[in-house]
């Protein structure tokens, strides 16, 4: 079992569905940090969700992040399993960067 701390940056330009992160066949990834910046002038907010097959849950629903700042989403370790996806959504396009650090497990 092989084990490599990551990281995953996305620049929201969209406010479309975006991937953050795809755990392969016989991988996890233990999200220990996910942090949102927010390099506009105004209030914004952020969708988090897991996807697993069909089924969507919601980690964070329009978490608000203020104008100019930093946020982390985490208080705790994530378990992404075998091919679960996390997404994000940007309520507002080309505001929100977001830099996660987990340990992928394989």
């Amino acid at each position: 079992m092989a084990n490599n701390f990551r990281n995953a940056k996305l620049d929201l330009t969209t406010t479309n569905v975006t991937t953050l992160f795809t755990a392969g066949t016989a991988t996890r990834g233990i999200f220990r940090s996910i942090l949102i910046s927010n390099d506009s002038g105004s209030n914004d907010s952020i969708t988090l969700t897991l996807t697993n097959g069909s089924d969507v849950f919601s980690i964070y629903k329009s978490e608000a992040v203020n104008a100019n700042s930093t946020k982390e989403l985490l208080t705790q370790p994530l378990v992404v399993e075998e091919s679960e996806i996390l997404k994000v959504t940007a309520t507002t396009a080309n505001r929100l960067h977001v830099v996660a650090s987990y340990l992928e497990v394989t």
